[in-house]
């Protein structure tokens, strides 16, 4: 898995000397931590380590690129010591175009003198000179020729041709001619010399292999790439009408060009570019619709799947074709970059990992970016060229289209789950790059957050880049190797600790690493020069014994091995012979002190190893080609910083497994917790030996393929294909509230993610009934999972996000977790076991978790839409089976739900969800609505008691329905939830009409009179002849909006004025033609001094909701002319042209409305207002006088 992270660095190229007519770079390469760069007339050698240097540079004169013409094609020798540029000259000869072309040999010499960059000591960097060592013309027949681009490998180059065919050349400057191939005749072998080859166009003087067959082949579409796998023995031809076709090549590689044969036709005749990834062996193909289809060639090129931008909303018209595709070192994932714009990067399995282009969301309507909505800040607006990642995958390095300014480098990090010889653990999520660690941090809070963990500068600078990274197996600390070395974290005390003495750190080049307990075991490659091994003579007898012997020579520590009795002596050390030896060892050092007066033990291995993994005090190594040594580690002692305890290894099972199967990627141990047949029931020790030793292991193989191993007969038994990595759960926790322990693995591939539990029966490994397929479990094509929360039972994803910032070009990449619960599944399976005693157990483990409630609505939706499906396909078949006798698994998960306090939330969010037809199957189980509704109105639910008036409506009937909402509604309004009010009085007007409508029945009892005797309100309002009103409106709608004037009249009783505001927005009651009915009632004001200030009580005019509120109310009292309150609130709002505009009118009304202000000193804050009202009337006053 890979995920971009930060911004993308800009590395600046050299601008030739003249103008160029192809505005684009024609060659990038990425070999061994250098990357080439040839643009129409420049060379670039750069360093692509930790410090990006340029090295060496070859720029063309000018009369070159008159004479010769602009470089065309490149290629870079596999030892990266020459570079071979075939450049191309166009004239006119006799009033005919014509290309001329040369082939230039570059030499790549690095000085002896390393660059200086920062610090003390010098980098491994040294400058490279550049010389042109051979300059000939390429003898083609046909003038009128274009080229594809280069391959090679370490004798010889191909190149292909317009015409349809191949021409040779070797690294010494030999032109063997061009041979022509037929890919329309796959099943044929003939592979033939073009009969107008040139003679003299062999510079060592040898004919071409081939050139004795001379019989005609038709003309054939240009050749336009040529891709080559020398590890799969496969070249792939690129035609110009889009047809792909692979070719077998030699065991010698290109040297036997008669040898090329065809073999198949790949793809739908719509190919653009092709990469292939050796390791998975599939091919990706790039179209011209813009789509990526890949194909398993070991599986006669099958179509796997294809991937393309079009689910995220974007066509061929935004992004144009595939212009180049580039696998990672690893061929787990893959880059595709457009020709107009964008790139983005892949898994295997289809998962979008990172990509350049914006957008919103996944799904075809997801709104896109327009051009014009800040795509200058948008990478690769112009389209992608070419791209290269580096070889550890920490960078991929792409230049733009028709861009010849620089190359710009996103940075990576990668998660290898399950993956080679570095153990993982899926409590602790962890991303690593070039210098630094993305931990996944969820202890603190319940949200997932990234903390980046940059690594000591004083170790990453000398060994440059990140590894290998294991995490314990309670994932609190974390072993970190380099180049050389490792290092150690502590997630709890933040801190790291390294080797004290740098000698030591030197010595180790970590291949792999593994915790066991509180051991860190380390892969350790044995470096030639610094090894020696000698042999006592025999006279000190047949008793042997191995010791390593530490000694001081040249300034460094060398380690040997000697062969002697626990009596002999060192005399006779001097003649020990040096010998030179290669290998690999397993290192054994405790977490609390790294260094070699440490080391518990040192185990050579075999050979190298290919995986390893550990359980408890079992390791498990395996070599090529398949070759399982499992060993048992023993401590004798406590492991403490005062204590050397003693470490012995021992050898308890060896398997060697003949397979034509690819090469396992991962294996890990199956804890077997149940006893052997076998073993005797008296014997305590033999029982938790047996206990203790895995006895199966899961193989994970590079094609994807996931097998059973059963270490005891050796037999492998095949699970599931297309997988990427898969995480062993049961008995990997040793936390108590691990949720995950009923299950044996998880997988994730291109279907999902796949839960696997035992089989309930005799073998618990039973493959029939062992798979259980979650399809709720299919992570958006966005998030790749990354581990597990055993103690939260989540399954923990990372996910693309980018950040925009004016200041820079390009968006910061930012990874970004995601969580999915699995505890519904967990739960559905127990209960289809009918383990419901420890599906209770494990629920009540979770109940404090936050995403508790969202899991048991997954479980029951999950199972009532089961039931659902089979139901109707029952119905489909006339008959099927019944649960006669015993309970439904919608029974009985309603029954588990029914423990906690979310059942009543959980039952009617899913029958929202559901389709209404089903939803008296669901009632059946859970419950009878209206008595759900009935205690969630005891329990002062009234939200959820309101989700259920709908569910009633249907299965009750809509007078019941009716009858509920009032009831709800009049408590609603007592609890001031006016929101939740008013969806019920919509309600409740909305299905008055349809049931006055549909309603003959003149017995039916009136809601009206329902309403008088239960909504009774707690305000006896005056009583107003309101008859002419209600008699135009049915009795339902008229209980209704009794109900709502009842309440209005106790707050405005009361001088609830805020409340009464959300009231009246909530419940959209008329407000005004209340108020002018009411103007002498319930809204009338006794006193205008009390009045003001109990309003003023009321309102708290310091905040500004209650403001807003006043605003509103002073608004509705003047469209009703309803001076007394719009006095008091113009006064409290201190709106003087308010004011101003009644006074100037009312002498009288401004006479008492002064006295009174000025009479009270608790009206004191309104003396300035009164001041400026004061002003103004006797300037009006003055004005009319006059």
């Amino acid at each position: 898995m890979y995920m971009a992270y930060g911004w993308p660095q800009v590395i600046p190229l050299e601008q030739g000397l003249c103008p160029s007519s192809q505005q684009r770079v024609i060659y990038f390469k990425v070999i061994n931590r250098l990357f080439l760069v040839v643009s129409p007339s420049t060379l670039e050698l750069w360093s692509s380590s930790q410090h990006k240097v340029r090295l060496g540079k070859y720029k063309r004169h000018a009369k070159s690129l008159e004479r010769e013409g602009e470089n065309l094609q490149a290629v870079w020798s596999p030892d990266t010591k020459l570079i071979a540029i075939l450049v191309s000259f166009f004239f006119f000869l006799f009033f005919l175009h014509t290309t001329s072309f040369f082939l230039h040999i570059f030499k790549v010499q690095f000085s002896e003198k390393r660059i200086h960059i920062g610090g003390k000591q010098p980098s491994g960097l040294c400058l490279a000179n550049i010389t042109l060592v051979l300059s000939e013309q390429v003898p083609f027949a046909d003038k009128k020729l274009t080229v594809s681009n280069f391959v090679s490998d370490n004798k010889h180059m191909l190149l292909g041709l317009s015409n349809g065919s191949l021409y040779s050349i070797s690294w010494k400057g030999e032109f063997y001619g061009a041979f022509e191939i037929d890919p329309n005749s796959c099943d044929s072998s003939d592979t033939s010399t073009s009969p107008h080859s040139l003679g003299n166009g062999f510079a060592s003087g040898r004919a071409p292999a081939g050139s004795v067959s001379n019989h005609y082949i038709a003309r054939k579409s240009a050749i336009v790439q040529l891709e080559l796998c020398l590890m799969m023995r496969l070249l792939f031809v690129l035609y110009s009408d889009g047809q792909l076709v692979s070719f077998s090549v030699s065991k010698r590689g290109l040297k036997q060009v008669e040898y090329i044969k065809p073999e198949k036709k790949l793809g739908s005749d719509d190919a653009v570019c092709t990469s292939v990834a050796s390791d998975q062996q599939i091919l990706a193909v790039g179209t011209r619709r813009g789509v990526v289809e890949l194909y398993d060639l070991a599986e006669s090129a099958s179509l796997i799947r294809s991937v393309s931008l079009s689910d995220w909303g974007y066509s061929m018209d935004e992004t144009g074709p595939v212009s180049c595709i580039a696998w990672t070192p690893d061929n787990s994932a893959f880059a595709v970059g457009w020709k107009l714009r964008g790139l983005t990067v892949w898994s295997v399995s289809g998962c979008r990992l990172m990509s350049t282009i914006r957008q919103n969301g996944l799904s075809v309507s997801s709104p896109k970016v327009k051009p014009n909505q800040d795509c200058k800040y948008e990478a690769l607006m112009n389209g992608t060229s070419l791209m290269q990642w580096d070889e550890y995958g920490y960078k991929l390095y792409v230049i733009e289209e028709e861009s010849l300014e620089r190359v710009i480098a996103f940075s990576f990090g990668k998660c290898c789950l399950s993956r080679g010889v570095s153990g993982m653990t899926y409590v602790r999520q962890v991303i690593y790059g070039e210098d630094r660690l993305l931990v996944v941090q969820s202890e603190d809070t319940d949200e997932l957050r990234i903390l980046h963990l940059n690594l000591p500068v004083s170790y990453i600078s000398q060994n440059w880049p990140v590894q290998h990274v294991a995490a314990s197996r309670d994932g609190m600390h974390l072993a970190v190797a380099g180049l050389h070395g490792l290092i150690l974290y502590d997630i709890q005390l933040k801190k790291w600790r390294v080797f004290g003495d740098i000698t030591q750190e030197q010595k180790i080049q970590c291949k792999g690493l593994l915790w066991l307990g509180k051991i860190v075991v380390v892969c350790n490659y044995i470096d030639s020069s610094n090894t020696f091994q000698g042999r006592v003579a025999g006279e000190y007898g047949n008793s042997e014994k191995q010791i390593p012997v530490m000694r001081e020579e040249l300034g460094f520590t060398i380690g040997i091995y000697e062969l002697l009795d626990s009596s002999s002596s060192f005399k006779d050390l001097a003649w020990l012979l040096p010998r030179k030896k290669t290998g690999y060892e397993l290192l054994f050092y405790p977490r609390y002190h790294l260094d070699q007066s440490s080391l518990l033990c040192r185990k050579p291995l075999l050979a190298k190893p290919m995986v390893m993994d550990v359980y408890k005090d079992h390791i498990l190594v395996t070599y090529r080609p398949f070759d399982v040594h499992i060993f048992h580690v023993r401590l004798l002692g406590e492991l403490t910083h005062s204590s050397t305890p003693d470490l012995q290894l021992s050898t308890v099972r060896e398997l060697s497994i003949m397979t034509a199967k690819s090469h396992p990627a991962a294996m890990r141990f199956i804890p077997d917790r149940l006893p052997r047949e076998f073993a005797p029931d008296n014997h305590i020790s033999s029982l938790e030996f047996l206990d203790t030793q895995p006895a199966r292991c899961l193989i994970l193989r590079i094609n994807g393929e996931l097998s059973l191993l059963d270490l005891d007969e050796g037999r492998e038994r095949e699970l599931t294909d297309s997988v990427e990595l898969f995480w062993v759960t049961c008995g990997q926790s040793e936390e108590k509230a691990s949720l995950i322990e009923e299950v044996s693995w998880l997988d994730y591939g291109h279907r999902g993610m796949q839960v696997w539990y035992p089989s309930p029966g005799a073998d618990p490994f039973k493959q029939e009934d062992f798979l259980q397929l979650d399809p709720e479990l299919e992570f958006d094509r966005e998030v790749y999972p990354l581990g597990l929360l055993p103690n939260a039972g989540v399954v923990v994803g990372v996910s693309q996000r980018m950040s925009f910032s004016a200041c820079t070009e390009f968006p910061c990449f930012e990874p970004s977790p995601q969580a999915q619960t699995i505890l519904h599944c967990l739960l559905r399976h127990l209960l289809q076991r009918d383990k419901t005693e420890e599906a209770l157990r494990l629920a009540q483990l979770s109940a404090e978790k936050p995403h508790f409630s969202h899991c048991l609505e997954l479980l029951l939706f999950t199972v009532f839409d089961a039931e659902v499906s089979r139901q109707n396909a029952n119905k489909k078949q006339a008959s099927g089976p019944k649960h006669a006798g015993n309970c439904s698994p919608l029974e009985k998960t309603c029954d588990l739900i029914r423990n906690f306090s979310e059942y009543l939330d959980v039952v009617v969010s899913v029958a929202r969800k559901t389709d209404g037809r089903y939803w008296a199957d669901l009632f059946s189980a859970a419950g009878r609505s209206t008595e759900l509704f009935e205690e969630c109105f005891q329990r002062r639910w009234y939200r959820t008691a309101a989700c259920y008036i709908l569910v009633i409506a249907k299965l009750e009937g809509p007078a019941v329905s009716q009858y509920c909402a009032l009831r709800l509604l009049q408590a609603t309004l007592d609890e001031s939830l006016y929101d939740l009010a008013g969806e019920l009085v919509r309600f409740l007007l909305r299905s008055g009409k349809e049931y006055d409508q549909a309603s003959t029945d003149s017995e039916r009892p009136s809601p009206r009179f329902l309403g008088y005797f239960l909504f009774r309100s707690s305000y006896n309002k005056p009583s107003l002849d309101k008859s002419n009103s209600l008699k135009e409106q049915s009795a339902h709608i008229a209980s209704v909006k009794s109900i709502l004037e009842s309440h209005a009249s106790y707050l405005m009783s009361g001088k609830e004025l805020s409340k009464l505001v959300a009231f009246v927005k909530g419940t959209q009651f008329d407000l005004v033609e209340y108020l002018q009915r009411e103007r002498y009632g319930s809204a009338r004001l006794e006193n205008f001094a009390s009045g003001l200030e109990l309003i003023g009580q009321k309102l708290q005019m310091g905040m500004l909701q209650s403001r807003l509120d006043a605003e509103f109310l002073l608004a509705h009292m003047c469209s009703v002319k309803f001076k007394e309150w719009i006095v008091v609130l113009a006064t409290l709002l201190r709106r003087a042209e308010v004011l101003f505009d009644i006074f100037q009118h009312d002498i009288r009304l401004w006479k008492a409305y002064s006295i009174t202000l000025q009479s009270r000193p608790a009206f004191s804050e309104y003396h300035d207002l009164l001041e400026g009202l004061e002003e103004r009337l006797s300037s009006v006053s003055n004005l009319q006088e006059k």
